[in-house]
């Protein structure tokens, strides 16, 4: 039998501000004589809202109340109130994450949204997000094992991921985007240029400045270069210290061979349909302009452009519907839990720390939980991630449990929770065991999750009649 969660999706991005609804769908898909297998079976959008253009009091602070106002008239129109709403994610993105207010108004936006909802604003996120919501993922699947790679392009950066088989391997963002130069619409009068594309105009000696008119031979050409800069990201061009300069978080980590681009955010739309010449500034920016650039590109033409499900509206459309996983329906935790719980850290065990039998598995475990303890000697509430075994036998199960609890030691003198996410499914046997050697600890382990050093994890109510919890698994950048 199915159960449905209400699942919001809001962007609070450079230029626009948007939010969906989405019902997903969980069901048991194992045999009644089988152990339950919960899955997500479905996802449908139930409600899109308007395109806002993104309210700010100034450059650098947020309109807090007027975004609030939006949100809360969308949701009256979509009939719905945050206390239905079970899943989802709040993203700031692009330049808005970096105003003077955006963790305060991520905070009260999230307040708004549901208990269980990811509030973040971190470029590695989003451009997974946005990747899954533009359909890129799901399309890697279909690939047999080639890397597709989604560009998302708003007003403020282009947010990067890649996938290979549904799965998300790597990441960038640039500060490339179509709002870096604002004009006024009649005029054509620059009034506002960044500060990155204000270096590299003069690098490049053209006639690019606040309170000038836009000559379009120099605009082009601008633009033509930021082009050439995202293909150096991809590795498809000579990497130039004009790459350095966009670069936000980090580069690509790996050296990929694309076989399929997508494009997405606001100027995709641009990049798949020609602009007017006659109104080359549709929106007051050089959007349209970059787009046709990148469209018109001879090195990022060397990789096939796919159509992808989503452009505009692709970051809100992963966050509403793709921000959200469920664990293993073998799980184990204590009714003391206090769920949901957000932002916890993963200590990630390493194939070498479960080798042997995991003879090192304690003393590493021990080092690494000193990694969050503070100059005081206290530890910060931490989610152990490690891979575990395929139908382990109850002696190693027995034997990883105390291995745990030993490394664990001083950690467990604290009131802290012990969190346990493993890839393998075996949590409910390990669970008990590790609640039976410490009844007065909380205790939650999951499964069927898949969790990396650097990732953190929110993990909410359990659903369908208590059998799974959804949990999101993210890297949080804050103003980066």
């Amino acid at each position: 039998m199915s159960e449905f969660l209400l699942s919001v999706g809001i962007d609070l991005g450079t230029t626009t501000t948007q939010v969906i609804f989405s019902r997903i769908e969980v069901e048991n898909t194992a045999s009644i004589t089988s152990v339950p297998r919960i899955k997500i079976v479905g996802k449908k959008i139930i409600y899109r809202s308007g395109i806002y253009f993104t309210p700010l009091l100034n450059r650098t602070t947020i309109d807090t109340p007027k975004v609030r106002e939006i949100l809360e008239n969308e949701y009256k129109k979509a009939h719905i109130v945050p206390r239905e709403v079970s899943a989802g994610a709040v993203i700031i993105t692009g330049e808005t994450a970096r105003k003077e207010n955006s963790e305060a108004a991520l905070n009260t936006l999230s307040g708004l949204a549901g208990d269980f909802v990811v509030a973040t604003a971190g470029s590695d996120l989003e451009s997974i997000l946005a990747g899954r919501g533009a359909g890129t993922a799901d399309m890697s699947k279909e690939w047999l094992n080639r890397v597709l790679v989604n560009l998302d392009i708003g007003g403020g950066t282009t947010n990067i991921a890649a996938f290979r088989n549904g799965v998300p391997v790597d990441t960038s963002c640039l500060d490339i985007g179509g709002r870096q130069i604002i004009l006024d619409p009649r005029s054509h009068t620059l009034t506002y240029v960044a500060e990155k594309v204000k270096v590299l105009v003069q690098r490049m000696g053209l006639g690019i400045a606040e309170g000038k008119g836009a000559a379009m031979g120099d605009i082009e050409a601008l633009c033509n270069r930021l082009a050439d800069i995202l293909a150096q990201s991809l590795g498809l061009a000579p990497q130039t210290a004009d790459l350095d300069l966009f670069i936000t978080a980090h580069p690509l980590r790996s050296v990929w061979d694309f076989r399929g681009l997508t494009y997405s955010g606001g100027v995709a739309d641009f990049v798949y349909n020609d602009y007017d010449p006659h109104n080359p500034f549709p929106y007051g920016d050089i959007g349209a302009i970059l787009g046709y650039a990148i469209r018109n590109s001879g090195v990022l033409n060397r990789i096939e452009r796919l159509i992808p499900k989503e452009t505009i509206r692709a970051t809100v459309v992963g966050a509403g519907s793709n921000s959200m996983d469920i664990s293993g329906s073998t799980i184990a935790w204590s009714e003391s839990a206090m769920l949901p719980i957000r932002n916890i850290p993963i200590v990630k065990m390493t194939d070498e720390d479960e080798a042997d039998e995991y003879q090192f598995f304690a003393s590493r475990l021990a080092e690494k939980l000193t990694w969050y303890q503070d100059e005081s000697g206290s530890y910060q509430q931490v989610a152990v991630g490690f891979k575990g075994v395929h139908n382990p036998s109850f002696e190693i199960l027995r034997d990883l449990s105390k291995k745990i609890l030993e490394g664990m030691a001083d950690y467990l003198a604290t009131d802290l929770m012990v969190i346990c996410i493993i890839d393998n499914d075996m949590a409910k046997s390990l669970g008990n065991l590790l609640m039976n050697a410490l009844p007065d600890k909380k205790v939650i382990v999951l499964d069927t999750i898949k969790v990396e050093n650097g990732d953190y994890i929110d993990i909410g109510v359990p659903v369908a009649q208590g059998r799974v919890i959804p949990v999101v698994v993210k890297t949080l950048i804050f103003g980066k």
